[in-house]
């Protein structure tokens, strides 16, 4: 990545990263020496474009438990899943291999419980059956952190009742369906002081009792008492809570965010500068770009060879300056000429049709 100008000894340059806490299921950072939309795309990326593995699809042969089969589904498809290099799997829309799901493009689950005892017997995530075929050795497993081993609840079941089901994991993001969230939440805090007068607190009496500082304080100084508003000042420092739902590590999800801005960026490098596969350079009618890069140009602009031509606009669609003596008005519409009649009749304009 390319900065502008020179760094002095001892001078941040670029983005800087502070690991303050990181655990097995959350990670707490903060972001420095990057502007407030940057820090908030990441958060964004973080919550809603990282791709995992979520069941999609619920082919149920028996239920007779009482939860109906769309209950059961919905709950199927809430249970977080490994979704450790998810990047092996395609998504089903990308997948020329089938119009539904196959294993280029899916994981398959089976669940099959029946309770023949007089207790109540609970259905739980780990009876859940990952089949072979997988990508890899991670994907697809069911996520249990409780210390027995258990996991999620499905469903109950009393003597005689059953539930034998298959299930299609495929991968998405939390844009499509909180399902394929990575994350439970993100805390993300900038200026705890307020310096930037971004917050308007609503008080009583005394702002700074009714609304406490967060921990985030202690990491800037506080304005000093009396110090005048700078109008120029913008945040630079960001801090980030990210807590995982255990589909993905939370340092996973954090590079896999960067990972899908670096990809939409590109993406609009790309169109800009016309290269991939676009149109050819120099023609700037359709999408292409000048020699300087700087994309198409008017058809008029710079008074350049044939787009001097006069303009053909599309048939039916004149406007009153072309063909028309420059000041006839009443051009030719799609439905004919000036006051002519649409599909409903004629129009008000230029004839007694009932209109008032």
């Amino acid at each position: 990545m390319d900065f502008d100008g020179m760094a002095l000894d001892g001078e941040d340059v670029g983005p800087r990263v502070t690991i303050r806490d990181a655990t097995a299921s959350n990670v707490d950072f903060t972001l420095r020496n990057a502007d407030l939309a940057f820090g908030n795309s990441l958060r964004r990326a973080c919550l809603s474009e990282v791709p995992t593995l979520a069941i999609d699809l619920v082919e149920i042969t028996t239920n007779t438990s009482v939860l109906a089969d769309e209950f059961i589904a919905h709950r199927l498809g809430l249970i977080p899943l490994n979704s450790k290099n998810a990047d092996d799997i395609l998504y089903t829309r990308d997948c020329d291999n089938c119009e539904q799901y196959c294993e280029l493009c899916s994981v398959t689950l089976t669940l099959h419980a029946r309770c023949t005892g007089d207790e109540v017997m609970k259905v739980y995530a780990r009876d859940l059956v990952v089949s072979e075929g997988r990508p890899n050795e991670f994907i697809g497993l069911p996520v249990i952190t409780d210390p027995d081993g258990l996991g999620s609840v499905i469903c109950k079941l009393r003597k005689g009742q059953e539930v034998r089901m298959k299930c299609v994991a495929k991968k998405g993001i939390a844009k499509e369906h909180a399902k394929w969230a990575p994350t439970s939440a993100v805390g993300f805090e900038y200026d705890p002081h307020n310096k930037l007068r971004h917050l308007d607190y609503w008080y009583e009496e005394d702002a700074a009792k009714e609304w406490p500082k967060s921990s985030n304080a202690t990491w800037e100084e506080p304005p000093p008492d009396g110090a005048p508003f700078d109008y120029d000042a913008t945040p630079s420092a960001f801090y980030y809570e990210i807590e995982s739902v255990g589909s993905l590590e939370p340092d996973a999800i954090v590079q896999q965010g960067i990972k899908v801005m670096q990809q939409k960026l590109a993406t609009v490098i790309q169109e800009l500068t016309g290269e991939g596969g676009g149109p050819p350079n120099g023609d700037l009618m359709n999408g292409g770009h000048d020699a300087d890069g700087f994309g198409g140009t008017s058809p008029m602009m710079n008074g350049g060879g044939a787009a001097e031509a006069e303009y053909e606009p599309p048939e039916g669609y004149t406007t009153p300056f072309v063909n028309s003596g420059g000041g006839g008005g009443g051009g030719q519409s799609a439905w004919g000429g000036g006051g002519g009649a649409t599909p409903y009749g004629a129009t008000p304009y230029g004839q007694n049709n009932g209109w008032a």
